[in-house]
């Protein structure tokens, strides 16, 4: 959800619709109730329509919910045409499609359990509108199950056993199924080398081009295109390479990079600690900041020439005390998230610590003066890693998560409302 809302923002604010790009920021704020909302939704209308509860109005709803996602996956396959210079509403300006081009490269409709190809997910939902105006035509003919008390207390029932299954997936704890590559058992090092290497030996197998001026198109041989590569200048033709598979498809463990709040990467050396050690993760540090603008003293230095019998020097010393502008930011962390790190994280890690194990956290790029604020304010005495915060969204659902690695390995991954004591962690897993 946030991605759709960041790609819309971007598409419309340059439009003669420009007015609404500001609401988008304003919904990603609440991503995560949308997300919730639309899935408990889509399975309520699901059971609706298998019971036969309120026959006309589900199908309505499915209509348009079909509609909806028509236009999300639509906006997803379609964005591939458009060229990163252009606007999705240049029509004029779309070229051969290009999967780097997307905007959203997955819509999320089946989450890490079923991985969807924009193409084909805006097929499908192509194929949907069928039946759901079907739906709309013979609704009177649809099936009903039970009786109409029974329709009405399973619909409604299900609403809050949803709801309730959505939150212990990733309020209070972490999703009993993990279909995402951070596996428990996984090795991120080994994994990571293999998904390289593999995407190392794609081949190009032939280049599509289309000519910018009359639109004509030609797919030519790799070898081919080697040798006349000449009469194919960039001035007059888009080229888009095709490339064989690769033998193992990359997940977001490809996408594994860590930094220091220097700007260098620490990936290998954080993978390749030995032994047991514990990496922390927070996709998002929970707080705001507000800027002010204040006027600093400012000394002001001349440099005067004195002579000596033997020499010449220059004696620097204050002409004048004056004023400057100094931008000064504040920084206010949420209590409720510190208190996470202060009286759940840092006792358990301060105890492996003494033990002799290595704590490492990782959290979402940031400006190095935010990261040391919230270091100080959390009690932080371990280091600090950065890296994106999809990617870290994808290594465990919790703010903050820990895992246990041992040699590049995740052995296990906590919530952080299911976090153990240390000595409860070293009994159970670390031998």
């Amino acid at each position: 959800m946030e991605q759709y809302f960041a790609a819309f923002e971007g598409t419309f604010k340059d439009t003669a619709m420009s007015w609404i790009a500001p609401v988008f920021p304003f919904f990603a704020e609440y991503s995560e109730g949308f997300a919730v909302a639309m899935i408990v939704f889509e399975i309520v209308l699901g059971i609706g329509i298998f019971l036969g509860y309120q026959r006309k109005l589900m199908a309505w709803l499915f209509l348009l919910l079909v509609v909806f996602f028509t236009i999300l996956t639509g906006f997803t396959f379609l964005t591939g045409y458009v060229p990163s210079d252009a606007n999705f509403f240049d029509f004029s300006q779309w070229g051969p499609f290009v999967d780097t081009n997307m905007k959203v490269t997955d819509c999320g409709c089946f989450g890490d359990f079923m991985k969807l190809d924009p193409r084909i997910s805006f097929s499908k939902d192509l194929v949907l509108l069928v039946p759901s105006f079907l739906f709309i035509f013979f609704h009177r003919k649809m099936h009903q199950l039970f009786g109409a008390p029974a329709r009405v207390w399973t619909v409604a029932l299900s609403i809050p056993v949803l709801l309730l299954y959505c939150f212990s997936n990733y309020v209070w704890n972490l999703p009993h199924t993990d279909f995402r590559p951070f596996q428990v058992g996984v090795n991120i090092r080994e994994k990571k080398a293999q998904e390289l290497e593999a995407g190392q030996n794609v081949k190009i197998l032939a280049y599509h081009l289309k000519n910018k001026k009359d639109g004509k198109e030609l797919e030519i041989p790799f070898d081919q295109f080697l040798k006349e590569s000449a009469n194919y200048p960039a001035e007059e033709w888009e080229m888009e390479q095709i490339k064989s598979k690769a033998a193992i498809l990359p997940t977001k463990i490809s996408e594994f990079d860590v930094m220091n709040l220097d700007g260098d990467e620490v990936t290998e050396e954080l993978l390749s600690l030995p032994g047991y050690n514990f990496l922390l993760i927070a996709h998002h540090l929970e707080g705001g900041f507000t800027t002010r603008t204040v006027m600093v003293p400012d000394t002001i230095y001349k440099v005067d020439t004195v002579r000596t019998a033997n020499s010449t020097e220059l004696v620097r010393s204050i002409d004048r005390i004056g004023e400057k502008k100094s931008t000064q930011t504040t920084f206010s962390w949420s209590e409720s998230y510190l208190k996470r790190w202060k009286e759940v994280q840092n006792p358990v890690m301060e105890a492996a610590m003494k033990d002799g194990l290595k704590v490492v956290a990782v959290v979402a790029f940031g400006s190095r003066e935010m990261i040391e604020d919230f270091k100080q304010a959390a009690g932080i005495t371990y280091p600090v890693l950065v890296a994106d915060d999809i990617l870290l969204k994808t290594i465990v659902r919790s703010n903050p998560g820990t895992l246990l690695m041992n040699n590049g390995t995740i052995v296990q991954k906590w919530h952080i409302r299911r976090l153990p004591d240390y000595a409860e962690i070293k009994k159970e897993y670390i031998k």
